[in-house]
């Protein structure tokens, strides 16, 4: 429902989308579940250029106009329209269509294109084989643990790949995580451009079923038709100047420092210079995280963080 969506105002020149990557290890891909993954795609419509953003799911952001808490709490109180209106409030956008993915999705598109050829560090091969071990198990697909595990190039099957995307025990942590989720996409794109519409469609067709979205089966082949004429450009993440914190209650935490300014680049990235500036609630949303953060964890205190 678009009236439920928070949406800041028409960008008629740009489709926005919302890309949620569940931890749901089930089929179930609606409220209940966290977003380990939150990105927007937004698509020049003139030029066909997309550029994604990586919201980094520890951000501290207003929730349903109500509470503060980490923007992958969102989608687990109310799904996917919860999780958007909660896109739209806290960076000024107008964002009405999503696509929620789990495991077996990813890893099933990644097998169709053939695989995705990474390059990967001694530590990112030890962690994907470990992450491997898990993500065969939630899908009931195979893998080759790469062995022995040392940096080089390799290229990795569904399973891999999702286990790739999975890792954030590295230097950067979350953070770099995103970055890696943005680069199997981008890989993932680059494999289905040199694709026949056919292939594609068939892609569609099987995987569709196992996928959250508002769009048709009829509006996703459109898209396939002219996928060549799309481009896949540059990605950021979201808060990119930020703290890290422990609070009370909400746990460890990404700060942004500050919204407005962080929301500022966003549309910068996004839609060019086009003469905006932030909102009024922006700026109050900027007001209540800083309120939120200065409720801090006492030394020592424990407090359970999901993976």
């Amino acid at each position: 429902n678009t009236d439920d969506l928070n949406i800041y105002k028409s960008t008629g020149d740009y489709t926005n989308i919302a890309l949620f990557g569940l931890d749901s290890r089930e089929k179930n891909l609606g409220k209940g579940n966290r977003t380990d993954t939150i990105m927007i795609a937004s698509i020049n419509n003139e030029t066909k250029k997309v550029k994604l953003v990586s919201v980094y799911r520890d951000t501290m952001l207003k929730q349903n106009g109500e509470h503060y808490d980490k923007a992958n709490a969102a989608y687990s109180v109310g799904g996917p329209e919860t999780a958007v209106n909660m896109l739209n409030e806290n960076l000024d956008l107008d964002i009405q269509d999503y696509v929620s993915v789990n495991f077996l999705a990813l890893a099933d598109v990644i097998d169709m294109v053939d695989g995705i050829t990474v390059k990967l560090t001694d530590e990112e091969v030890v962690h994907m084989n470990n992450y491997c071990v898990e993500t065969s198990k939630v899908t009931g697909k195979s893998y080759e643990k790469i062995e022995p595990e040392v940096e080089g190039t390799y290229h990795l099957n569904g399973v891999q790949a999702v286990s790739y995307s999975r890792i954030r025990y590295t230097e950067g942590g979350d953070f770099k995580r995103a970055e890696r989720q943005r680069l199997v996409l981008q890989k993932i794109a680059d494999k289905a451009q040199n694709m026949s519409v056919g292939t594609v469609n068939k892609i569609i067709d099987s995987v569709f079923p196992q996928i959250s979205t508002n769009f048709t089966l009829a509006e996703m082949i459109g898209y396939a038709k002219n996928l060549t004429k799309y481009k896949l450009g540059d990605s950021i993440g979201f808060p990119a100047e930020n703290t890290t914190d422990m609070l009370n209650e909400v746990g460890s935490v990404v700060i942004p420092k500050t919204l407005s300014s962080n929301v500022l680049e966003v549309h910068k990235f996004l839609f060019g210079s086009d003469g905006y500036s932030v909102s009024s609630t922006i700026e109050g949303i900027e007001s209540g995280i800083t309120a939120k953060a200065s409720d801090k964890a006492k030394s020592g205190t424990t407090i359970e963080d999901d993976e």
